[in-house]
């Protein structure tokens, strides 16, 4: 199996993956990636190499979905195959002006957030469920919103709402007019977000890369066709079936 190691301390355990003949310890083209971090590490592997088995091991304070244990416990699993294989949801994202093509699209295991552009200017913007206007169409102002896998939930969705899900896709607001905080719809639906004014900023899970907003600039986010994989201690209570 070819290992690659991420995290900024993750060469402190190559020399544990060199007790295993199975293992071989790579720079590209992984079988498996062993992070060593917090959730943080685990984001940028995934944005990084996405699709890849992940083995999410903690080296931090914070890190809830990363494995507790020991990296040598954890290592011994992976080389007796014990550990456990999970899928988890993710979204795309396709930023559209006007009636042209996308001009960006990208993928988020956790969440796209947006937020105003200026501190003192707040964004407004419109959305759709499958096409149906949301609340009749209403103009929502605010600093923005996020919309959040069931993984992501417990991240910036959680802070806003003080609430997390296992099923569907969220749209959290933050800090609107609007009387709801929230909505859950299922994982099917597919979220079309209308910028009515700007300016805002589009950012999605740990990515440095940002995406400047304007008036008229469409969102279309929805489920992507293929999961995170995750080797696992036990399973995280996000699971999800690929399509």
């Amino acid at each position: 199996m070819r290992i690659l190691l991420f995290g900024a301390e993750a060469s402190r355990l190559r020399p544990e993956l060199e007790k295993y003949a199975a293992f071989e310890v790579v720079d590209e083209h992984p079988d498996t990636v062993v992070c060593y971090g917090g959730d943080g590490t685990l984001l940028a592997a995934e944005l990084r190499w996405p699709g890849v088995p992940k083995v999410p091991i903690r080296n931090s304070r914070r890190g809830h979905r990363c494995i507790p244990h020991s990296p040598e416990a954890v290592i011994a699993r992976l080389a007796e195959g014990s550990l456990v294989r999970a899928q988890y949801m993710k979204l795309d994202c396709a930023v559209r002006h006007g009636d042209d093509e996308p001009f960006c699209s990208l993928s988020a295991m956790n969440e796209v957030n947006v937020h105003m552009g200026r501190i003192n200017s707040a964004v407004r913007f419109t959305f759709w469920l499958d096409d149906k206007p949301y609340d009749g169409g209403t103009e929502i102002i605010g600093d923005g919103f996020v919309i959040s896998t069931p993984f992501g939930s417990t991240a910036y969705f959680n802070q806003i709402t003080r609430g997390i899900f296992y099923q569907g896709i969220g749209l959290a607001l933050k800090s609107t007019t609007h009387y709801t905080s929230h909505v859950i719809a299922p994982e099917s639906t597919v979220f079309r977000v209308l910028i009515t004014r700007g300016p805002a900023v589009l950012a999605f899970d740990s990515s440095p890369e940002y995406v400047h907003l304007s008036r008229d600039d469409e969102l279309i986010v929805r489920r992507a066709p293929r999961s995170a994989t995750l080797l696992l201690w036990e399973p995280l209570p996000y699971q999800t079936d690929d399509f």
